[in-house]
């Protein structure tokens, strides 16, 4: 301050202890040490000015001094400061992960999202900033996007981190498999993500993989990803796409691909008939579909009538089969057909050596004749016996019973249908090439027939003429009986084999029978 020099007695070191540093006026008059500090600028804006004119001053001005200094630091004990700062965002308190109890299969995908809880009870998505983790990579991975592929059959947690804050979901990932078929001595499936895949014998290129080349491990058929359902015979093999079309390859010298030709195929080719088709089976030379429309078609080989137009000439392209468009599903034996209406009525045609239509009598038929009177769920066509289901939840068998497939216990054929025990609690049923396997209502798997190669799964190589439980799972869905091997899938959509293994038709990387369920990897 200037002029401040000019008071009586004020000037530079005119006070004892000023210039020891203490605290005084520089040469023109301003404050300086403690005396500078004295005239700080307080919060309201009022700045202080101390004019020390006597000795008894300066104590009050130092400490005036020093208490603005301290109150301008914010400093002075545990008292709260009286400046002010600008106020922060709500935080982030928690965060919730979606979905929160996921299931995938193994090879597919489930995208997890974010959304953040913060302080002020708001809540909003978070997309980015975001650390995922899973506790198992041998079950489940995930990305930094926070999209999770299937690895392997278990249950694993999800974890998503932002900052200090996270949170969970959980996930179930089941295995790769919805739905096979086992052939002759071939094996294919359909998988979640669309595709398929095919193992076993593959001479006459029935696994669609474009070789000849036998595989003791699912190989994967083309690239389509679109494959709804899956039918395999002898030595061919039919599928269904998402769009409807159907497709065929394999052994095709009796035309059963229905190409128009009997040219065998390596990969799959589009039937001649356009349509959107429903369902299909396979027989060892014949093959039966239905269109969406429920009208019934059959092409292939047809010595014996198998193919129900009437004739006994093999036909190369789908034909239809009379009138009637309410069939609901269809199965192929070696040489006889079997189908069911939606009023629940059976019928077969075909060869009937054994008694396998169920006519009580031996007489081939090359037009569907109808079985009995009852109402049924199911029939399915073996290598020359028949099993049904009735709505009531009994088993009937007919048909050949040489090795006990009928279940009967006495090992005679039957021409008419026959109810398998006394139980009512079937729900399923698939005839092999001289064997059975059944499902009860409680999930439980039982087989009888022929059991050379072990398709029973008994463990044993002896044939059994009455059912037999496979084990004590309760938890089987599917099942195939193929012509000396058995697949099955299970709730967690596992697949099963076990049975004659030579030609690698079991896909567990061994050429070798098994006479007990092995898991397809």
């Amino acid at each position: 301050m200037s002029g401040m020099g000019t008071y009586p007695g004020v000037g530079a070191g005119t006070y004892p202890g000023f210039e020891r540093g203490i605290g005084g006026y520089s040469g023109d008059g301003e404050l300086i040490g403690a005396g500078r500090l004295a005239g700080l600028w307080l919060y309201a804006g009022i700045r202080l000015e101390i004019i020390m004119k006597s000795f008894w001053m300066r104590p009050f001005a130092l400490l005036l001094a020093l208490a603005t200094l301290l109150t301008a630091c914010g400093g002075g004990g545990g008292g709260s400061s009286s400046s002010t700062a600008t106020p922060s965002g709500p935080t982030l308190t928690s965060i919730t992960v979606a979905p929160a109890n996921a299931a995938v299969n193994v090879g597919t995908t489930q995208q997890f999202t974010v959304t953040g809880t913060y302080s002020d009870g708001k809540s909003a998505a978070i997309s980015s900033d975001i650390t995922w983790s899973t506790g198992n990579s041998s079950v489940a991975i995930i990305a930094t996007s926070g999209l999770l592929t299937g690895k392997g059959v278990g249950t694993d947690i999800v974890t998503a981190k932002v900052g200090s804050v996270s949170g969970t979901a959980k996930v179930t990932v089941k295995g790769a498999y919805l739905t096979m078929a086992a052939g002759g001595a071939h094996s294919v499936a359909r998988l979640a993500d669309g595709t398929l895949r095919a193992w076993g014998l593959n001479r006459s290129g029935q696994l669609g993989d474009g070789s000849s080349a036998d595989r003791t491990t699912p190989t994967v058929v083309g690239t389509d990803k679109t494959w709804k359902d899956v039918a395999a015979g002898e030595f061919h093999t039919a599928a269904i796409k998402a769009d409807g079309s159907l497709w065929t390859w394999g052994f095709n010298q009796n035309g059963q691909l229905g190409d128009g030709t009997t040219t065998d195929r390596a990969t799959p080719v589009k039937v001649a008939v356009s349509g959107t088709w429903a369902a299909v089976a396979v027989g060892k030379g014949h093959t039966l579909a239905l269109k969406t429309d429920g009208t019934l078609w059959a092409w292939g080989r047809n010595f014996n009538g198998q193919l129900g137009d009437g004739t006994n000439t093999d036909r190369l392209v789908p034909t239809k089969i009379g009138v009637i468009v309410n069939w609901k599903s269809i199965s192929a034996g070696d040489t006889h057909s079997a189908a069911r209406r939606a009023d629940g009525t059976i019928y077969t045609w075909g060869g009937n050596a054994n008694g396998q239509l169920g006519a009580g009598s031996t007489t081939d038929s090359n037009t569907p004749a109808k079985v009995g009177t009852s109402t049924w769920v199911s029939v399915l066509a073996g290598g020359s016996h028949t099993i049904a289901i009735r709505s009531d939840g009994a088993l009937f068998a007919w048909g050949a019973n040489g090795n006990g497939q009928l279940g009967l216990e006495d090992g005679l054929d039957v021409s008419v249908p026959t109810q398998v025990g006394s139980d009512t609690n079937w729900a399923a049923a698939s005839a092999g090439g001289a064997h059975t396997l059944a499902l009860k209502s409680d999930g439980t798997l039982w087989a009888w027939g022929a059991n050379s190669d072990g398709q029973l799964g008994l463990g044993t190589q002896f044939d059994a003429f009455t059912p037999k439980q496979v084990g004590k799972a309760s938890t089987w869905t599917i099942l195939s009986a193929g012509k000396a091997h058995s697949l099955a899938l299970q709730a967690d959509n596992t697949l099963w084999a076990w049975g004659r293994g030579v030609e690698g038709q079991l896909g567990d990387g061994k050429a070798v029978s098994q006479t007990a369920p092995v898991q397809i990897p």
